[in-house]
């Protein structure tokens, strides 16, 4: 894949007893080493802050993406949160798992250029899934 990466996405993640959660990331992929800062809401009950920021870490090879979400400043249970997923063909949606360092607490995330919102993306791909 020679997609580059660098853009706005939309993204959502999915988090145990608290639901989907939206941010909004901006990538900076140079020749595979990937950088960029992340913005979302604070969703932990008695949070003093609205909104946390984050910086991005990590690599592309191909189509698969691994980085590191270091929020700034650490605290309020945040700290640093692991992704690995797999860029779409056409490099417009990157999609896989996130999970704590030490700790079982994981889940799926899914980012989406900026033309398309990850929410309506995450609505319409769970309304394809057949009902169990």
């Amino acid at each position: 894949m020679t997609d580059d990466l660098t853009g706005v996405w939309d993204g959502t993640y999915i988090q145990p007893s608290i639901g989907m959660v939206t941010f909004l990331t901006t990538l900076i992929d140079s020749g595979g080493a990937l950088g960029g800062s992340v913005t979302e809401p604070c969703m932990t009950s008695g949070c003093p802050v609205s909104t946390h920021n984050a910086s991005i870490s990590g690599q592309r090879s191909g189509s698969a993406v691994s980085f590191v979400k270091t929020y700034e400043p650490p605290g309020y249970g945040y700290d640093k949160v692991f992704y690995e997923g797999a860029v779409n063909a056409d490099a417009t949606e990157i999609s896989g798992r996130w999970r704590l360092p030490g700790a079982t607490l994981s889940g799926t995330f899914l980012m989406v250029r900026s033309s398309k919102t990850a929410e309506t993306t995450a609505a319409e791909q769970q309304a394809k899934e057949p009902v169990r």
